[in-house]
């Protein structure tokens, strides 16, 4: 049984070792197409390193008996994230091709919706899918918000680091990381940011309604997070109120179990 579970780790290592090389070699296939420069080239190769240790680690820890379905479509949406980001980083330097980073992109968000059916018609939905999916989601946002911040402003940026910014705020209290309820809501924010910040990116329409659809996607992220951490707050507060309840029932039973040994003897 140990060697077998040894083989299944070398092939889901195997696994996120040919994305990492699929990744490169889409990054050459850009490069040759557009003739991208070293900045494209240096943070495209970074994103691959980095995605291929986090994702190798996390894979060590959590260790699944494969690496499943679900999974290699999220890995198929993090090389393109990688091209998207080599781009973006690109467009510092030359003019980028428009076309082809919404094009990439459109294909991210469109398989956004394809890992989480796989997982659950072939019932390996697992707590490292889902955030591989969610890192993923979440980077997409950052490079899109870069992207549209030298269009329309520093202040786009807001949408791409909120989520980091949340995650930072919970090192400091630690009552944020309570988990949530369900919400359609949440999810439908969360999707419209990649699809406001894709249309305002393409510079499709005019300034003032690029202007309108980042403000949209920022205005209902602000709603999202602030009724979500109302909520853990609320949550948070009704959990600390309960423990002066409870606390000194401990101390009263004591008492009552030293009484009835005292009357044993």
């Amino acid at each position: 049984m140990a060697l077998n579970n040894t083989y299944e780790a070398r092939l889901v290592q195997q696994e996120t070792a040919v994305g990492a090389g699929v990744q490169i070699l889409l990054l050459a296939l850009l490069g040759t197409a557009i003739g991208m420069g070293p900045a494209g080239w240096l943070v495209g190769l970074a994103f691959a390193i980095a995605t291929w240790a986090v994702l190798s680690r996390a894979l060590h820890r959590s260790r699944p008996r494969s690496f499943g379905p679900a999974n290699r479509v999220t890995l198929g949406r993090a090389i393109l994230v990688g091209g998207v980001t080599a781009l973006v980083a690109d467009s510092f330097e030359s003019s980028p091709p428009v076309t082809l980073l919404v094009g990439l992109t459109a294909v991210a968000l469109i398989l956004d919706g394809v890992d989480g059916k796989v997982a659950r018609r072939t019932g390996t939905s697992t707590a490292l899918g889902a955030r591989f999916d969610m890192e993923v989601d979440a980077f997409l946002i950052l490079v899109l918000s870069v992207y549209v911040s030298t269009q329309l402003g520093p202040w786009v940026l807001l949408i791409g680091g909120m989520r980091y910014a949340f995650v930072a705020a919970a090192k400091v209290a630690p009552w944020l990381n309570s988990p949530l309820p369900h919400s359609m809501a949440r999810k439908t924010v969360a999707a419209m940011q990649g699809i406001c910040l894709l249309l305002a990116g393409a510079d499709l329409l005019p300034h003032l309604a690029n202007l309108g659809v980042a403000l949209l996607a920022l205005g209902s992220l602000v709603w999202s997070f602030g009724r979500d951490v109302l909520w853990l707050w609320r949550n948070a507060r009704v959990a600390a109120q309960a423990l002066p309840t409870t606390e000194p029932a401990a101390p009263a039973a004591a008492d009552l179990e030293l009484r009835e040994l005292a009357a044993a003897r």
